[in-house]
C-alpha cells in the first residue's frame, strides 16, 4: 500500500513537469528559422499556395491558439498529422518507437553483461593487472566520441570484413539482430565503461565493511556473500547511474540511428527538424519525456528491492 501511494504521488508530480516540457517543445521548435509550408511546397511555390497550406494546418493562427489545440490533442493521444509525411503523428511514432526501444534495451543488456563481471572482478582484485587494464579501457571508451566509434566499427565490420550490415534494419529475426549488433555495441561502450567504474569503486568500498567480515565469520559461502552482500549493495548506486544512461541513450539514439540508418524515433526526429515538421518534433519530445520519467519511477521502486532500508 505504501508503494502504491508513492507511485501515485509520483505520477501526480509528472503532470506539471509534462506541462513545462510541452511548453518548451512547442515554442522552441518554432524559433528555428524556416517556414514548414514553404519547405513542403518548395522555393518556387506561389505565396497563395503557401498561404493555403498554412491555413490548412492551422499555422496561420496565433501561437497560443496552436498550443491549446496541441494540448487538447495530447489529452486524447492525438498529435495531429505530420506536415512532412502526411500521416497521423501517432502512427509514425508507433511504427518507429519499437526500433528505438529495442536499440536502447539491447545496449543496456550489453552494458550490464560487460560491466557487472568486469567491475566486480576489478573491485575484488584492486591494483592488480586486470584492474589497471580495465581502468585504461574504461577511460578510453569514455573519451572516444560515440559517432567516431560508430563510423570505425561500421567501416571495419561492415565494409572491410563484410560480416555485419552497414545500415538498415534487415529482414526476419536474425536480420534484425545482425542489424542491431553494431549500433547497440557502439551505444553501450560508454555506458559499460561508466557502470564498470561505478561497480568497481562500490565493490572496493563494500568488501572492507564490517558486515562482510561478519558474514565470513559466520561461515557463509563466498558465493552467497558475493550475491547477497557485496553485489546487491553495489547495485544500489549502479541502478541510479543506469537509469540516467538509459535516458541518455534514448536521446543519443538520434546520432546512432543516423549513422546506421535505423528507422527509429531518432532518425524520424532528425528528418522532422530539417523539414520543420512541428507536430512530429513536439510529439516526440513529449513522449520521450514520459518514457524518461517512467524509467526514473521504476528506478526509485527498485531501491526498495535492493535496499530494504529505503522507506517511501
Amino acid at each position: 500500500m505504501r508503494q502504491f501511494n508513492y507511485i501515485f504521488k509520483r505520477m501526480i508530480q509528472m503532470i506539471p513537469v509534462l506541462f513545462v516540457i510541452s511548453l518548451i517543445a512547442f515554442f522552441i521548435i518554432r524559433l528555428v528559422p524556416g517556414d514548414p509550408a514553404r519547405l513542403m511546397l518548395g522555393e518556387k511555390a506561389t505565396n497563395d499556395a503557401v498561404a493555403a497550406i498554412r491555413l490548412k494546418y492551422g499555422l496561420d493562427r496565433p501561437l497560443p491558439i496552436q498550443y491549446l489545440k496541441f494540448m487538447r490533442g495530447v489529452l486524447h493521444f492525438d498529435f495531429g498529422n505530420s506536415l512532412k509525411f502526411q500521416v497521423p503523428v501517432w502512427n509514425l511514432i508507433v511504427s518507429r518507437l519499437p526500433v528505438t526501444l529495442a536499440l536502447t534495451f539491447l545496449s543496456t543488456a550489453i552494458s550490464l553483461l560487460i560491466s557487472i563481471p568486469v567491475g566486480y572482478y576489478s573491485g575484488t582484485h584492486k591494483g592488480g593487472f586486470f584492474d589497471r587494464l580495465s581502468n585504461i579501457w574504461n577511460l578510453t571508451a569514455i573519451a572516444m566520441p560515440t559517432f567516431w566509434i560508430g563510423l570505425m566499427l561500421l567501416i571495419f565490420f561492415g565494409i572491410v570484413l563484410k560480416i555485419l550490415p552497414v545500415g538498415g534494419i534487415g529482414g526476419g529475426f536474425w536480420g534484425h539482430l545482425k542489424s542491431f549488433i553494431l549500433p547497440a555495441f557502439t551505444q553501450s561502450l560508454m555506458t559499460s565503461a561508466l557502470l564498470t567504474r561505478n561497480i568497481r569503486n562500490a565493490v572496493v568500498d563494500i568488501i572492507s565493511q564490517d558486515f562482510v567480515d561478519f558474514a565470513r565469520s559466520k561461515g557463509i559461502s563466498e558465493g552467497e556473500i558475493k550475491n547477497k552482500h557485496i553485489l546487491k549493495n553495489a547495485m544500489i548506486s549502479t541502478v541510479t547511474l543506469l537509469s540516467m544512461r538509459m535516458a541518455y541513450m534514448l536521446g543519443g539514439s538520434i546520432i546512432i540511428e543516423s549513422i546506421f540508418a535505423l528507422p527509429g524515433i531518432g532518425k524520424l526526429t532528425i528528418d522532422a527538424i530539417f523539414a520543420r515538421d512541428y507536430t512530429v518534433v513536439q510529439a516526440v519530445v513529449f513522449i520521450f519525456a514520459i518514457v524518461v520519467m517512467v524509467i526514473n519511477l521504476i528506478t526509485d521502486v527498485l531501491y526498495s528491492i535492493l535496499d530494504p532500508r529505503v522507506k517511501y
